[in-house]
């Protein structure tokens, strides 16, 4: 018996109407668009295959929903509502859930808002499969292999294809894309996205050729590690297509591996001087730490004051994790501050 039936009992069900009825799409249809590409009622069957394997979509999907940062934003680039999503708590200026560029579309598609997944203690299986979709799509995520054997109990999932939470922007669009049977579109968004992006990078060439790093979530009471991202991670390789380079000694730090993130003793912080710039999420805390720090001050990054600090509670915290809607909505800002902070190593 599959999970969805499993969970349909009544006082389930009694307390899912309501959030169904706040779908982009009846019961019968799937919003405010179809997936299947041209629409004419063909649909071959779809392959897709990740980390755990493949994922066989027989029919056309309907039904749509998403798990996990983002994957909501694809099939809203094609014009598929989807029935329910992540409830987004990052960049989510106004907290209710949805971020301003996903709000827009909504709009723009004269959709109401999806039910909407919390996922702060995990994957809410019972609101998913609330949902009766068709596909699960998690193009970009970190499910575990239990998760995905669970989720698929309600529909067929479509995962990560090699690591968790390491698929750059344009596997994570093109994965969802042929989760949809879209993988033509999909290729055409990366291309018109990347447009955008070359634009935004031609208005500040002083970012070619500039090295930077990327800092994960800092404690500034305790600089003994400093960990980071590594080049393999998708903020990372995002630095990269805006005209930057990883600083060499990131690369040699995480060498060849797939993990999303490194780290180096603080002793050992003068192997960073290599870096232009530093990237990171927090405030003018960490900053201080930094200045405050009788190594890590020493760091050019932190004496020429080429810091990009992103506030996670604002809708920039997100611009570092590029996705289909937030490139338009934020590269320029993202750019701008950037080749700010690249000026100074130069002053």
């Amino acid at each position: 018996m599959k999970l969805i039936e499993k969970l349909a009992a009544p006082v389930l069900v009694a307390g899912l109407m309501g959030g169904l009825a706040a779908c982009g799409g009846s019961a019968d249809g799937g919003g405010a668009g179809q997936a299947g590409g041209s629409g004419d009622g063909a649909w071959t069957p779809v392959t897709v295959t990740h980390a755990f394997g493949e994922t066989v979509i027989e029919e056309r999907p309907e039904r749509v929903a998403t798990v996990d940062f983002a994957n909501q934003e694809v099939p809203l680039a094609f014009g598929i509502v989807p029935v329910g999503m992540s409830e987004m708590t990052w960049g989510d200026d106004d907290g209710d859930g949805i971020q301003q560029w996903t709000k827009d579309k909504l709009d723009e598609l004269g959709a109401e808002t999806p039910v909407l997944f919390d996922e702060t203690d995990g994957y809410n299986f019972e609101a998913i499969a609330g949902t009766e979709p068709d596909v699960i799509l998690a193009g970009y995520s970190g499910m575990t292999e239990d998760d995905y054997n669970t989720m698929s109990e309600i529909a067929p999932v479509v995962p990560y294809p090699d690591e968790p939470w390491a698929t750059e922007w344009r596997d994570s669009i093109l994965q969802n894309a042929r989760g949809l049977g879209l993988e033509a579109e999909g290729r055409q968004l990366i291309t018109d996205l990347e447009g955008t992006i070359a634009a935004a990078v031609a208005e500040r060439p002083e970012l070619e050729g500039t090295t930077g790093m990327f800092l994960t979530h800092v404690d500034p009471t305790d600089l003994s590690e400093i960990n980071f991202y590594s080049a393999a991670d998708t903020r990372s390789k995002y630095l990269v297509d805006l005209g930057m380079e990883i600083a060499p000694s990131i690369v040699e730090a995480t060498g060849d591996s797939s993990s999303f993130r490194g780290s180096i003793s603080g002793e050992r912080a003068d192997e960073l001087a290599d870096v232009d710039v530093i990237v990171t999420y927090g405030g003018q805390e960490l900053i201080d730490a930094l200045k405050g720090d009788p190594v890590l001050s020493q760091l050019p990054a932190v004496q020429n004051d080429a810091i990009v600090v992103l506030d996670g509670t604002t809708a920039i915290g997100t611009a570092a994790n590029p996705t289909a809607l937030s490139i338009p909505a934020l590269v320029d800002e993202y750019v701008g501050l950037l080749a700010d902070a690249a000026a100074y190593t130069t002053r």
